[in-house]
């Protein structure tokens, strides 16, 4: 198996990293992934009816990236993309696991979903591989999801071994195939994560898990990947918070919306504890969420979690990096989760492994406001079914202010202008038919180069 050779090859980089040693000292990284989190769920990102006083502290200490983009509506995939590099297409992981049914399709349709893989193969090179391969102490807090394998083993191999602790983390705590908690509250029936007393606030004890791992590694170097199960299903908070977004008014769901403040809460608390370490200045800090938002108010964005409209790929996105990145920045560059995987490899030194296929790009020029950060475009692809099946399956472009989204079902394209309608209300394929074609033409390079995989048809009368 691959992985078996990656010390060996881990090895021969060694030297480089070596010299980066001697140069400056490796920061530690956190990465905080919170899921089902909209781009319009916190007060810095212009919702003023929610309080997120730690995030928006973050983001006045840091960058707000303002067009940051999931590699997936969906969290799956985009998880898979962060820890990869590479893009759901070409990892022909499409779908949240389990997704839906081999060869399902909805109804009278006469359109099969694409074939999707419901886990992280153990021969992907992940960050966490990388970076403790270059001396860092390497842990998983919060919700994983790329462990699935259904009831059979395949080729010997469960769900336990596909598990982050067999991916590159020595340490994994509350990680496994589930999607979502059964529970926020104690006890929580996650088998990697042991119950604490009746009522505990799952939020509450991750983050007491992140604060501990980061205490007994503060000589660092440490990678801390903490992926909340905030603020997925079930929806579950502090009635404290709830009584107070009901008395507030005027809200989609106040659960959903005291969920976020118990979310940034703890969060606080964890960036507290990184000042009280003495920590801050030797840290890089990357917040985003896996996928748009389900539950809240995406407008003024188009549609939610599992589209590939805005309001499912849009997510707010923030980095602190004292003496790295100049504080109350904002960058409206097109970003997308591939692009964690080769920002972190370059901000601890280290390069991409002999004949790595990486879909991202490192975010530090951005970052460091210097120059050298080109892109093309960004490119989504998903040929499934979400789980609430009111998706059209598709592939979709960004290029500049332009995205285009090609539908599946009947080749039917949606070109829209973002800079002047983010809301995608305008359709531009028939008034811009030369950018249009463009476009498709540049999606359909990418689908081929990746190894898409793509619905397929079906005869509906058999």
């Amino acid at each position: 198996m691959i992985k078996h050779v990656l010390p060996l090859l881990f090895a021969l980089l060694a030297p480089q990293a070596a010299l980066h040693d001697a140069d400056s000292p490796k920061p530690n990284i956190v990465v905080i992934m919170v899921d089902d989190l909209g781009w319009k769920d916190l007060h810095c990102y212009g919702n003023p009816k929610l309080d997120t006083p730690a995030l928006d502290q973050l983001a006045t200490e840091g960058m707000r990236f303002t067009n940051g983009y999931a590699a997936a509506p969906v969290c799956t995939p985009t998880r898979a993309a962060m820890m990869t590099g590479q893009s759901p297409a070409r990892l022909w992981i499409t779908n949240h696991a389990p997704g839906n049914p081999d060869g399902f399709s909805l109804k009278g349709s006469d359109l099969q979903e694409a074939e999707n893989r419901r886990h992280l193969p153990l021969a992907a090179v992940t960050i966490a591989e990388r970076l403790s391969a270059a001396g860092y102490a390497t842990a998983h807090v919060g919700k994983w999801h790329l462990s699935h394998i259904g009831p059979n083993k395949l080729g010997g191999v469960t769900e336990k071994d596909l598990r982050p602790d067999k991916q590159g983390f020595s340490l994994n705590i509350g990680g496994y195939s589930g999607g979502g908690p059964p529970s926020y509250f104690a006890p929580y029936r996650i088998p990697t994560l042991a119950d604490g007393k009746e009522g505990e606030y799952l939020p509450d004890r991750l983050a007491d898990e992140a604060i501990a791992f980061i205490r007994e590694h503060k000589s660092g170097p440490f990678f801390l990947n903490w992926w909340p199960y905030s603020v997925h299903y079930p929806l579950q908070a502090r009635e404290a918070v709830i009584a107070k977004y009901r008395q507030r008014g005027g809200l989609k769901d106040p659960i959903y919306a005291a969920m976020i403040e118990d979310m940034d809460t703890a969060i606080g608390r964890f960036l507290k504890a990184l000042d009280e370490a003495g920590l801050r200045e030797k840290t890089l800090v990357v917040f985003k969420s896996d996928n748009g938002g389900y539950n809240g108010d995406n407008r003024p964005l188009r549609g939610l979690k599992g589209m590939l409209y805005e309001g499912g790929i849009r997510v707010p996105w923030i980095v602190r990096w004292p003496g790295k990145v100049k504080p109350s920045t904002t960058n409206a560059t097109p970003i997308i989760s591939t692009d964690c995987y080769p920002t972190l490899l370059e901000a601890a030194g280290l390069t991409p492994t002999p004949n790595q296929v990486l879909d991202g790009k490192s975010l530090l020029p951005l970052l460091t406001q210097s120059p050298g950060f080109t892109r093309d475009a960004l490119y989504f692809h998903y040929p499934n079914y979400a789980f609430h099946k009111q998706n059209r399956l598709g592939s979709a472009i960004r290029e500049g202010k332009y995205k285009l989204i090609r539908n599946d079902d009947d080749g039917s394209l949606e070109l829209y202008d973002l800079k002047t309608d983010i809301g995608e209300k305008t359709n531009l394929a028939s008034q811009s038919p030369d950018i249009a074609k463009r476009l498709v033409g540049k999606l359909d390079t990418w689908l081929r180069e990746t190894g898409a995989r793509m619905p397929v048809k079906k005869d509906i009368a058999k």
